[in-house]
């Protein structure tokens, strides 16, 4: 918008000066003015920024980034706040049945044919986590009718005539059901950072089953690199306080959310937003709004594929080390692209007065378009070679 109109005013302010001013012949100040717009020619100021991107993003690809487009590598070193969804994010996503507490009146075995049938049902991962044990211990299924999933709080189903309800405490609060035969249990359980899910018929509680979902090996050390590029990290969990502390404790995390239901999950993105550039990690289906809400999306490539769609960067590694990896990436991307911008721009501003006949008067040498075109091209070289160094860089 600028710099083009300003080279064709020194064009023609150029040929002007020759032939009005300066009284030299029509040849002479045309090629004083065909040299400066030959050798303006900004192909190096266009050739800038598309090629470090383009090598950035190879060379994210290389490393497992998949980084869809300029605008999240250019984003990415910006970043003030980065936030995780928990499980399959921080955690391996495979939780597994650590603990089943029962009432008096009901054996291990009764529970987990109830909880195990009903959980049949859902997708959740907790729920896969009980049918796998259930499967395990090779208990019977039952006929269930009436199922519904209760977003954020569990599940709830009838076997025959009997209605149960299987999930957290906000449900049994919900339902008002007595937890003070399984309370100091359940807290225990999710001190130790276990997921606690009560089933109940009616107002009785039958038991309690805790799963556990490992933190990933390389997640304490991914996110402690993540805080020492001087970034806020937070975790969005629709665990408990209780559970999420002990989590987040594991994992290294002091700042998160806990009781987020899914579709809270894009507020808290807001809210964080109002502290700088935020990204968002996650996995799942319900993380979706969240990662279009963020200024930045990251999914994981082991989850799911709306997830993926909607991530402007996807981790096909599944490792949480590519995080700092892919903000490193594009601080030194954008760093070539300023390198890039300087030095075309340091050589327009060199080569135009030469060309428009600075140095005429004293050394009676004019710069012929010919010379002045090689010049161009060999800007545009010079552009792509530096561009071509990013590959060297180690992330």
């Amino acid at each position: 918008a600028y710099f083009v109109p300003i080279v064709i005013f020194i064009a023609l302010a150029t040929f002007t000066f020759w032939f009005s001013i300066a009284h030299a012949e029509v040849g002479f100040a045309l090629i004083a003015a065909v040299a400066v717009l030959v050798i303006a020619c900004p192909c190096a100021l266009g050739l800038a920024t598309p090629t470090a991107i383009m090598v950035g993003t190879g060379k994210g690809a290389k490393q497992g980034i998949l980084i869809k487009g300029g605008d999240a590598l250019e984003t990415a070193h910006q970043l003030k706040v980065i936030a995780f969804d928990k499980t399959g994010t921080i955690t391996k996503g495979k939780p597994e049945v650590t603990d089943i507490i029962t009432t008096k009146g009901t054996t291990e075995k009764q529970f987990l044919e109830i909880a195990g049938s009903i959980e049949k049902n859902s997708e959740h991962p907790l729920a896969e986590a009980i049918v796998n044990e259930a499967k395990k211990k090779k208990t019977s299924w039952k006929k269930i009718t009436a199922f519904k999933a209760i977003t954020g709080k569990g599940v709830k189903a009838k076997i025959g005539r009997t209605e149960y309800h299987l999930g957290n405490l906000r449900l049994m609060a919900e339902l008002k059901v007595s937890l003070s035969s399984i309370r100091k249990e359940t807290e225990n359980l999710e001190k130790e950072g276990k997921t606690a899910m009560i089933l109940s018929s009616g107002k009785k509680v039958l038991g309690v089953i805790a799963v556990a979902d490992e933190i990933k090996e390389d997640s304490p050390q991914a996110l402690k690199a993540l805080q020492g590029m001087g970034l806020k990290v937070y975790m969005i969990t629709g665990d408990n306080k209780r559970t999420a502390q002990a989590i987040a404790k594991k994992a290294g995390i002091k700042n998160f959310f806990a009781e987020v239901l899914p579709e809270d999950k894009v507020n808290y993105v807001k809210k964080l937003q109002k502290q700088g550039k935020v990204a968002m990690v996650g996995d799942g289906i319900n993380d979706a709004p969240a990662l279009a809400q963020a200024d930045i999306g990251i999914a994981m490539g082991s989850g799911t594929d709306v997830a993926m769609e909607t991530g402007s960067i996807v981790l096909m590694r599944d490792s949480l080390l590519d995080i700092p990896k892919a903000i490193k990436l594009s601080k030194l991307t954008m760093g070539k692209i300023r390198q890039n911008m300087f030095w075309a721009l340091f050589y327009n501003i060199l080569g135009i007065p030469i060309a428009a006949g600075i140095l005429y008067p004293w050394t009676g040498w004019l710069l012929n378009p010919m010379i002045a075109g090689g010049a161009m091209a060999l800007s545009s070289v010079s552009v792509i070679t530096n561009s071509l160094l990013l590959k060297r860089k180690k992330l």
